[in-house]
């Protein structure tokens, strides 16, 4: 067995991965939806730190490509969201928490009333700004029943939108959303008559074009597929590499990783990279004699995981890689244009929203083309 520690050339001093983050992609993801929807408004939802891209950065960004409505799930999301700019509007998803009331009034967020309990708690705060209620089509998580619908109309609140929220729109041909489209027209003609939403990433690409007065995509302008199954029609936004931080070569028999789970079947050439489960990586993206895992991209080639997914670390087999190809700086791409969300995801035994809001902190970000 044979050993070739790297520790030095560019980037190896700190055997760091680093992020970079295209701003002008995710600017040209939301003007590719804002362009297909029109002439419906466009936001964009930028909860969970932007969908793992960040806030302070993905805002700005949005904004310089037209944007004027976003989403968030937190009051403190929003509160970011507000101080980057006075004028755009915020909207917050999740439940009014009666501890934040003052803080809606003061940063003018506006709540999204999902139950009765909100819709009171709103009425009965004195604060009268404006207010989007959540109606309850099918997904059973949050919003108002349709029996409730009267009880707030009578409530005169200032509603400016109601909105819904589809369980399937990532599948074209399921009835639900057929079902969803329905109720929700019932549900509009119970209410005074205010803008309408309904479409997230996926509900953009419906054949019944569901767009109403204002759609709300995420997961779409950081490069996710909203089209499961066709070719993903966003650019991609972030991509992760990592220096190896080690190679050697170990002979056919031998095992990699924890467990012993991964057996070699040639005499095969690995590489230890700096990223695990710690930094968001999948745990179950680990291959074993049964199960391939995950991929990176070393020098243009293909490179399978070998062993578990640790922590920290991770073990790809770089046989297939020129040997002379490899040196100090030598780069593993886990994302990135050959590689998506969506593909580590699968391989993760996840999907890509998960894969990007837990994009770690330890990552060294370079935002480009901002």
């Amino acid at each position: 067995m044979s050993e070739a520690p790297f520790t030095s050339g560019p980037g190896a001093a700190i055997s760091q991965a680093v992020l970079t983050i295209d701003l002008g992609a995710l600017a040209a993801n939301w003007r590719a939806l804002a362009t297909r929807s029109a002439p419906a408004t466009c936001a964009a939802v930028v909860k969970a730190d932007a969908y793992g891209v960040g806030i302070e950065a993905a805002v700005p960004t949005l904004i310089r490509a037209g944007c004027t409505v976003f989403f968030v799930a937190h009051a403190s999301e929003g509160l970011r969201v507000r101080a980057l700019s006075p004028s755009v509007t915020v909207y917050v998803l999740n439940a009014l928490a009666p501890s934040a009331l003052d803080v809606y009034a003061a940063a003018r967020l506006t709540p999204v009333l999902g139950s009765l309990a909100d819709a009171r708690l709103w009425a009965q705060s004195g604060h009268r700004g404006p207010c989007a209620v959540h109606i309850d089509t099918g997904m059973n998580r949050l919003g108002l029943a349709l029996r409730e619908l009267a009880d707030v109309a009578a409530m005169k609140l200032d509603i400016d939108l109601a909105m819904t929220h589809f369980v399937a729109s990532e599948a074209p041909d399921d009835p639900l959303n057929d079902k969803q489209i329905s109720r929700f027209e019932e549900a509009r003609r119970m209410l005074p008559p205010v803008r309408a939403s309904l479409a997230n990433s996926s509900a953009l690409f419906l054949p019944q074009q569901p767009f109403a007065d204002l759609v709300r995509p995420g997961y779409a302008l950081y490069g996710g597929n909203p089209t499961p199954g066709l070719d993903n029609p966003m650019t991609h936004v972030v991509t992760l590499e990592a220096p190896l931080l080690q190679t050697r070569v170990i002979e056919a028999g031998e095992t990699v990783g924890y467990n012993a789970q991964w057996t070699a079947k040639r005499r095969t050439r690995l590489a230890t990279i700096g990223i695990g489960y710690a930094d968001g990586l999948p745990r179950f993206a680990m291959a074993t004699d049964t199960k391939a895992g995950g991929e990176a991209i070393v020098e243009g080639v293909r490179c399978p995981f070998a062993g578990r997914v640790s922590m920290d670390l991770t073990v790809i087999d770089i046989t297939d890689v020129p040997e002379e190809a490899i040196g100090p700086g030598t780069q593993a791409r886990l994302l990135g244009a050959e590689i998506g969300v969506d593909d580590l995801g699968q391989r993760g035994g996840t999907i890509g929203y998960e894969i990007l809001t837990r994009l770690g902190p330890r990552y060294h970000r370079v935002y480009v083309n901002g």
